[in-house]
């Protein structure tokens, strides 16, 4: 069980920092949809930080402040990227879902510098209007879109398209929505491109 952290910022913001305070790297993993019990306890996230913190990459898990329909919850993530930056020297982000829209969107808008982005079935556009997909278009780090080629939940196609259009790297698995049973690979496809990037 990792630390419990405080986000500095306007909205409460509360997260779990596993893997330790004295790495040179740490990893932001934004949840799925909070009104549909996403939260920084979910599976997917756990299982990329366990890949993480194996390989002493630290990862910081959060919980969004009140639901704000995706532009608070953008500026959580944020705050979290600078939280990140003010203790490690290498920072990337990871997004699960909704977390995968919100995780591009922080990455293209925040002044902190941020080495890689991963997103792992990020749905295009979210309810205030924000796109996943144009974000891409300003995020120029090592990026990464993983999909399920069974998702029949998010409209992640948007994202994926263009993700290959401007040259990132996508990973397609035989997974639905949720990877059940595939939380495995999903550690190994988003937490090894996470580590090779942020150690390039």
């Amino acid at each position: 069980m990792g630390d419990t952290v405080f986000v500095p910022g306007a909205r409460r913001v509360e997260a779990t920092l596993d893997g330790s305070r004295d790495a040179d790297a740490c990893v932001v993993a934004c949840p799925p949809h909070p009104q549909h019990r996403g939260h920084r306890g979910d599976a997917r996230l756990s299982a990329v930080s366990d890949h993480l913190t194996e390989r002493d990459i630290a990862c910081l898990r959060f919980d969004y402040g009140p639901w704000d329909e995706g532009r608070g919850e953008r500026e959580d993530a944020r705050n979290a990227l600078r939280w990140a930056a003010d203790g490690y020297e290498r920072v990337g982000v990871f997004g699960f879902s909704f977390g995968g829209s919100i995780a591009a969107l922080a990455a293209a808008t925040t002044e902190i510098e941020v080495f890689a982005v991963s997103l792992l079935a990020p749905t295009a556009e979210l309810e205030c209007g924000l796109s996943a997909a144009d974000a891409l278009d300003d995020i120029v780090v090592p990026t990464q879109v993983v999909y399920g080629e069974r998702d029949t939940t998010a409209d992640w196609r948007p994202v994926v398209e263009r993700a290959r259009e401007n040259g990132m790297t996508v990973v397609e698995l035989s997974a639905d929505h949720f990877f059940v049973g595939k939380t495995d690979q999903v550690a190994e496809a988003a937490g090894e491109f996470l580590v090779a990037s942020v150690r390039a």
